[in-house]
């Protein structure tokens, strides 16, 4: 998905046409993560604005664990009402190819009602590397077998788009993951990583301050706040984007009328002033574009993220 804000608010202001559904009670979002997360953040932001419009309460509730698969799994046993729905990250897609013995199919068990935001990463590297362009850092690498690069954590979007690459690249270095992003830019400035993959909101004003140096970025399209940066598909990767983001879900088998107003209840908050401006602090971009757009998107990511994992030899940590 190519990141602009001219196809952004061209998607969310495709609203569908006003449905007559209305919720009878406060409306459950499950936010299958620990609290003051992206999805919990994302699930909260959006609730107030969805509340309004649908004229019920939207209650979050957090039911964290097992990678996102816990939430989840509530949600696939709850009622197609409209009552029940959930804000889930990438993992939705991961998921299906590390977690064993899962009790639902993330294929079948869920009807995706919107993409909300996409989280684009920004490639840094340590000041002392050498490398100045992503070229000589896969040189640097190809030379030195083994070397360490840091994430997130094992199967988040920051060691993904990592192995995507070093995948690509086809040079041989050592995963390290960490329990958070913040907790490994120190190690990266120290210089005891090679490279890692860090959100705006964690590495834009790094990378401002001269701490670090960024390579590239994730997306499709360069970032506005960082314009001089060049994308990894720029660099001698065509096609490559890897980034975090979060969507909406219900249980499979939601009648269309209670579908299309959750849809459309979803783009009105995304269009909210207050979330608009929270997200941008995020360095988050938001997208709400049309369902059967987001259900393709969806498949289509399940099947690339198998194949990467499968290739990246990447398992459940």
């Amino acid at each position: 998905m190519t990141i602009t804000r001219r196809a952004i608010l061209g998607t969310a202001l495709a609203t569908p046409a006003l449905a007559q559904w209305a919720p009878a009670r406060p409306i459950r979002l499950i936010a299958p993560y620990p609290p003051g997360g992206g999805v919990d953040t994302t699930s909260r932001l959006i609730a107030g604005p969805m509340a309004t419009l649908l004229g019920q309460p939207i209650v979050v509730e957090n039911r964290a664990g097992a990678g996102g698969s816990l939430g989840a799994a509530e949600l696939a046993r709850s009622p197609a009402d409209g009552l029940h729905i959930m804000v889930d990250a990438m993992a939705h897609t991961v998921n299906p190819s590390l977690i064993r013995g899962l009790p639902f199919d993330y294929a079948t068990a869920f009807t995706p009602i919107t993409q909300l935001a996409v989280l684009p990463q920004i490639l840094i590297v340590p000041n002392s590397l050498p490398a100045r362009t992503l070229g000589e850092l896969v040189a640097h690498a190809r030379a030195r077998p083994g070397l360490p690069y840091g994430s997130s954590g094992n199967a988040t979007a920051a060691h993904l788009a990592a192995a995507l690459l070093v995948n690509r690249a086809g040079v041989q270095m050592e995963h390290v993951p960490y329990r958070g992003g913040t907790a490994a830019l120190p190690d990266l400035i120290a210089g005891n990583m090679t490279f890692l993959f860090g959100t705006v909101s964690s590495s834009l004003q790094l990378v401002r301050d001269g701490r670090v140096r960024a390579l590239a970025v994730s997306t499709a399209a360069r970032l506005p706040g960082l314009p001089d940066v060049p994308t990894i598909a720029e660099q001698g990767f065509p096609g490559y984007e890897l980034n975090e983001w979060n969507g909406l879900y219900a249980p499979a088998g939601l009648a269309a009328p209670v579908l299309a107003r959750l849809h459309e209840a979803a783009l009105a908050a995304l269009r909210d002033a207050a979330v608009v401006a929270r997200f941008d602090a995020l360095g988050a971009v938001p997208v709400g574009n049309a369902q059967a757009e987001f259900a393709a998107y969806v498949a289509a990511q399940r099947e690339s993220m198998a194949r990467l994992v499968r290739e990246a030899r990447i398992e459940a940590g």
